[in-house]
């Protein structure tokens, strides 16, 4: 059976193509498959890195890509752990379903720092997306949930000025069937809506990503002061689950 490009034993006749995207740039919403080399190429541990090496998500400076034109196997974790820098990990194994490959920073043969993560799983790619963003848009969409809650409440509780007492009382007049509420009761409510609206956090930050990473570009939402009121709260980040998984990604 032919070896395939790039795998150890050969090098590269032509540079690489330059990635899609700078090296960890987010894109978690996307995936990548190539029909034609699983049809030709079995996918096992052997060999899935340099398929890995085909999709968008590779970093081409990586010390991995440093023993492939060496004709070093690119996962030989004795020569990676002699190099500081960038480099792919083979982390969890199911063959031939699903490959987990870690990417991390080495700074020396015993401390490395995990930095992103990406799932090979039926023959298709994919970056995981990082657990701090999953936390921070389902943190977010509840607190924009409950935020809009009070909004609405309040909002409603200000309409009110009257109310249908007929069965209350026996001793009103026919013309008096509605009769003003007690706004100093109305005031009271709107103010416990009010403080407890106040004491809800906002959403908390994520923390710092890890060097080389760049988060999503969130585009901005033009406002219509007309349609859309000023304290609102605004809808929450796009999950990486819900809204980016795996049936949902661009196909390349």
């Amino acid at each position: 059976m032919a070896t395939p490009p790039g795998a150890a034993g050969g090098n590269f006749e032509a540079p690489p193509p330059p990635p899609m995207q700078p090296p960890g740039t987010d894109m978690t919403g996307i995936c990548f498959r190539d029909q034609l080399w699983l049809n030709t190429y079995p996918l096992d541990r052997n060999l899935v890195f340099d398929y890995f090496a085909l999709s968008p998500l590779y970093d081409w400076t990586c010390n991995n890509e440093q023993l492939r034109m060496r004709s070093i196997h690119p996962l030989d974790l004795s020569q990676l752990s002699k190099m500081t820098g960038m480099e792919y990990m083979l982390s969890e194994v199911m063959e031939p379903h699903l490959f987990v490959i870690r990417k991390q920073k080495r700074d020396s043969a015993e401390k490395v720092t995990p930095m992103l993560a990406y799932y090979i799983l039926d023959g298709s790619i994919y970056q995981a997306p990082q657990l701090c963003n999953v936390f921070a848009a389902r943190v977010g969409r509840a607190l924009y949930y409950i935020l809009k809650a009070f909004t609405t409440a309040a909002s409603k509780l200000e309409k009110i000025g009257y109310v249908d007492t007929e069965n209350e009382s026996e001793t009103v007049e026919p013309k008096g069937g509605k009769e003003a509420i007690d706004f100093k009761e109305v005031k009271r409510v709107d103010h416990i809506l009010a403080s407890l609206q106040r004491k809800l956090p906002p959403a908390p930050l994520p923390p710092p990503f890890p060097d080389g990473f760049v988060p999503p570009s969130t585009a901005e939402v033009e406002k219509d002061p007309e349609n859309q009121q000023i304290a609102e709260p605004q809808p929450s980040t796009v999950d990486p689950i819900i809204d980016q998984g795996p049936a949902k990604r661009m196909k390349f």
